[in-house]
């Protein structure tokens, strides 16, 4: 049994299949990062969905590919955790982009492949090896275009006044806003950014309103500027994309790229099935 991991800082979602990549069960974990987890919240999690407990010693391999795996500490330290839990397996881990890949581009093609989710990431594909040009330094300090930054930013325009008063109302309707408990959430719980990205669901049900509009393209024009542009070759390539903020804001992100003369390739909500189809044709 194999097991197939994408997973997010917000979610995780898990496939097993066999050697014909028949589907046995599906599940979801809440996300393992290992920027912002340890490994006894790592492992609860994984506890806590019965399928995967169940089913430990029975997985021959598991391909994790997550959200803060980009640097190879990160990945010794999940590849060990995983490693005790599934004690039959061999353990593969990469970072979400190399999901985003498998998922989007077809074998061989070059490509930009981004990630806008809760959190975001940009890399050039050759058809054969990832580079990147941007170190990402997490959600605190970068993260460009999304939910986290997002959520962040209608947080701070509340707060100072400068949402408009219909939005506000409705804002305070749909969320807790009180500062003590954002505060508790940020500072004392884990994994902020993803609750940060809760907001954007806000942002994309208001998507057609100016002031949400603003903060959408500045948010576009910020990670077309500092990720996609890196690449000399960004208008010769196809830029796809995967992750929910894309998915759902995928005319604005047309409408930016129509812009600045880029084009815009596939773009999927989750690419776990996109996975399923590689590693059959991989094993």
């Amino acid at each position: 049994m194999k097991l197939i991991v994408d997973s997010g800082s917000t979610k995780a979602d898990w496939i097993a299949i066999d050697d014909n990549g028949k589907v046995l069960f599906t599940t979801q974990t809440l996300g393992l990062n290992p920027e912002i987890l340890d490994g006894p919240e790592i492992v609860s999690r994984l506890n806590d969905r019965f399928d995967i407990l169940q089913n430990k010693k029975n997985a021959t391999h598991l391909f994790f590919y997550g959200a803060g795996c980009g640097t190879e500490r990160m990945q010794t330290a999940l590849s060990q955790i995983f490693q005790e839990y599934f004690n039959n397996a061999i353990v593969e881990v990469h970072e979400d982009t190399y999901a985003a890949v498998y998922a989007t581009t077809p074998k061989g093609e070059e490509a930009i492949v981004s990630i806008l989710g809760t959190g975001s990431n940009c890399s050039y594909f050759d058809g054969k090896v990832l580079h990147q040009k941007v170190q990402s330094l997490g959600y605190i300090a970068m993260d460009d275009c999304s939910g986290n930054v997002f959520g962040k930013e209608l947080i701070r325009k509340y707060y100072f006044n400068k949402m408009p008063k219909e939005l506000a109302v409705e804002f305070e309707k749909e969320y807790n806003l009180d500062a003590d408990y954002i505060k508790n959430k940020l500072y004392k719980e884990p994994n902020p950014n993803a609750y940060l990205a809760t907001f954007a669901k806000f942002l994309i049900k208001h998507k057609d309103s100016e002031f949400c509009r603003k903060i959408i393209f500045k948010g576009m024009k910020s990670f077309v500027k500092n990720y996609i542009k890196q690449f000399d070759n960004c208008k010769e390539v196809p830029v796809h994309f995967v992750g929910s903020i894309a998915f759902y804001l995928k005319d604005e992100l047309q409408e930016t790229f129509d812009k600045y003369e880029l084009q815009l390739g596939n773009v999927l909500r989750r690419p776990i099935d996109g996975l399923i189809a590689y590693h059959v044709a991989n094993q």
